[in-house]
């Protein structure tokens, strides 16, 4: 194994990293100020944004649950990666030569990098197998769904063969059975001998937002083949199925883009959309649509709590018109409030899914489908209808009773209005009976709620867009936890300034700032890491210097400091930093000339010349200096 990377090459690396780029594989970013942006947490659940990035800095800092960091950090979390193989990632992505200590040559650190590469070498091998003698069934497939040789390529298709092939071809590449095993390209018999996983199948690489390949799916060809139609990767230290979507790589631009995601059932689907115009189609992998897959889809769709619904994006659902499709419509249904975006179902008219509706009738056909997509609550409420008899009373009582609390968990009022209009006209009955019946179903639903805990959530009003109130430790300074009295509060804001944009503030102002003392302890603390490295202010790893030089446990403070976005626009920024830090040296020499001028009064009475005229001499530099800092 390598020794340690040298600090030297750790920071070119971390200067020369856009960290919002790479914050931006996971989270759809959006302007948030100067120099600042801003998107859903990936770290906790929230409904409002709390997470800040500042590029500029390298720094991120989530105000709900407190995560921050640089670009290393980051992965780290993200990927549950070494902080070597963070840097080793970062370093190949900019294309930099890492140098070690030891002065060896980089080697592959970590279970993670084995697997992901393991994945690589398999995709590659399973796509140049498409084209064999072997792979006319895999071919045959593709082409009686519609797709050709370059839509295979496009998404990475491949064949896997019979036999040990894989196994074979990889253990020559330099991977070990122990290392495929883990990453679920062999299996392990009773007996400990090893097998392909896939053989004779059609394969579908499964890649993370970053494009990284994670795992497989692989679908039945052969008649002798007795396992499942479906084959996936099991569970691996990178593969979780209920945390990847199919297709996400592909679709994510166009998701954030457009705002709106189109969730399929398989593979085949998303392909077809894609090819069709649709492009952002995913798909699960393997599972049912679940909590922790609409943590990503709100992350990439930049879906944030409004006053209403309107304009907060769509995410559309595809289901099959069978009783499997409907109990996936039920369970998408039950986990709809967790998005601030609104919610439409797409079925065809004659049950055929995406890909058979391309195949049949064209990319015009799919793109129709998703436009005439109906509102989930729309769906939802017509469900419960049709499960009763309205022709009687009895009938459309009980569907009433049904259907209200569907449209009593509406968000929008002005929807709710809407919707029970359209139930009283579908039931034939009075807006007021039913009007009535969705208060009541509405009040039962809050009374059930108020038992419950709250869904995590932020709020803007809080400092910095603060988010959720979450855990912390009771010693770990923070900028939610500081006094809000005028001294702190300006205190705090000069070393926002100095630590995001000390060229703005410049090298005569900063050498100033730093020798007065702070009244708040902590803050304190900062300045004093700031001080030790004032030599280094304009380099691209500042923050970085002045979070390595406090203890541990106030780094979390000046994470808070470089990311917390300045209260002022583009085209006045600059002369913010100079205001803000020259009022505050400003006022610590007024409180010098004040101190000064009472030993004047004092020395006046003692008849010492002497003295006196050595606070005149400080009287006089202080308002020389004062009428300095004022024309800065």
């Amino acid at each position: 194994m390598a020794g340690l990377i040298r600090r030297s090459d750790i920071d070119e690396v971390r200067s020369r990293t856009n960290l919002a780029d790479i914050v931006g594989d996971y989270v759809s970013l959006k302007n948030a100020g100067v120099g600042s942006m801003k998107g859903l947490c990936p770290f906790h659940e929230e409904r409002s944004p709390s997470f800040h990035v500042r590029p500029q800095v390298g720094f991120y800092h989530c105000f709900g649950c407190g995560e921050g960091g640089d670009v290393f950090t980051f992965l780290q979390k993200m990927d549950h990666v070494s902080f070597s193989e963070a840097v080793e990632r970062m370093a190949a992505r900019i294309g930099y030569e890492l140098h070690y200590e030891d002065g060896a040559a980089a080697t592959d650190h970590g279970n993670r990098a084995r697997i992901l590469a393991a994945n690589e070498a398999a995709a590659a091998f399973y796509v140049s197998q498409l084209t064999t003698p072997d792979a006319e069934p895999a071919r045959a497939f593709l082409g009686s769904r519609g797709f050709d040789p370059s839509s295979a390529e496009r998404f990475g298709v491949g064949f896997a063969p019979r036999g040990g092939a894989l196994r074979t071809h990889l253990k020559a590449a330099g991977f070990s059975e122990e290392e495929l095993v883990t990453a679920g390209l062999l299996g392990k018999g009773d007996r400990g001998d090893v097998y392909d996983r896939f053989r004779g199948r059609l394969v579908w690489p499964i890649r993370d937002v970053t494009g990284a390949t994670l795992g497989f799916g692989a679908r039945k060809l052969l008649d002798d083949d007795n396992g499942p139609k479906y084959l996936n990767t099991p569970e691996t230290p990178v593969y979780h199925k209920s945390q990847v979507l199919y297709g996400l790589d592909l679709a994510k631009r166009d998701i954030a883009r457009g705002r709106q995601v189109v969730v399929v059932e398989g593979y085949t689907d998303v392909m077809a959309c894609h090819l069709a115009g649709v492009t952002t189609a995913v798909a699960t992998c393997g599972t049912a649509f679940g909590v922790d897959h609409i943590k990503i889809v709100r992350r990439v769709i930049g879906d944030v709590d409004n006053s209403d619904t309107t304009g907060t994006g769509e995410v559309i659902f595809t289901f099959d018109p069978d009783e499997a499709g409907q109990k996936a419509a039920s369970r998408a249904f039950a986990e709809e409030q967790r998005f601030a975006a609104q919610t439409f179902v797409a079925v065809a008219p004659d049950g055929l899914d995406p890909c058979d509706l391309r195949l049949k009738q064209g990319d015009g056909a799919v793109q129709r489908l998703i436009k005439g997509r109906k509102p989930m609550f729309e769906f939802m409420i017509k469900r419960q209808l049709a499960a009763h008899d309205l022709e009687t009373v009895e009938g459309r009582v009980a569907a009433l009773r049904a259907a209200a609390p569907v449209v009593a968990g509406i968000r929008d009022q002005s929807l709710g209005v809407g919707y029970v209009r359209n139930l009283a006209g579908w039931l034939g009955m009075d807006p007021g009976e039913v009007q009535r019946a969705v208060a009541s179903a509405r009040s039962h639903i809050r009374s059930s709620a108020s038992g419950s805990t709250p869904s995590s959530g932020s709020s803007e009003s809080r400092h910095a867009g603060d988010g959720d109130d979450a855990p912390r430790a009771a010693d770990e300074p923070s900028i939610t936890r500081l006094r809000t009295d005028t001294t702190t509060r300006t205190e705090r804001d000069v070393l926002m300034a100095i630590l995001q944009h000390p060229d703005f503030v410049g090298g005569t102002l900063l050498e100033k700032a730093i020798r007065i003392g702070f009244h708040d302890a902590d803050l304190g603390v900062v300045r004093d890491a700031i001080a030790v490295n004032i030599a280094t202010a304009t380099s691209a790893d500042w923050a970085a210097r002045v979070t390595a030089e406090v203890p541990q446990r106030y780094a979390k403070l000046v994470n808070e400091l470089t990311v917390a976005p300045i209260p002022e626009r583009a085209d006045k920024l600059q002369s913010y930093c100079k205001r803000i830090v020259s009022d505050f040296i400003d006022r610590d020499l007024l409180r010098e000339k004040v101190e000064l001028m009472g030993a004047m009064q004092r020395l006046h009475a003692t008849n010492d010349a002497e003295r006196y005229s050595a606070v005149q001499r400080d009287l006089v530099r202080i308002e020389s200096e004062r009428r300095v800092i004022r024309d800065e």
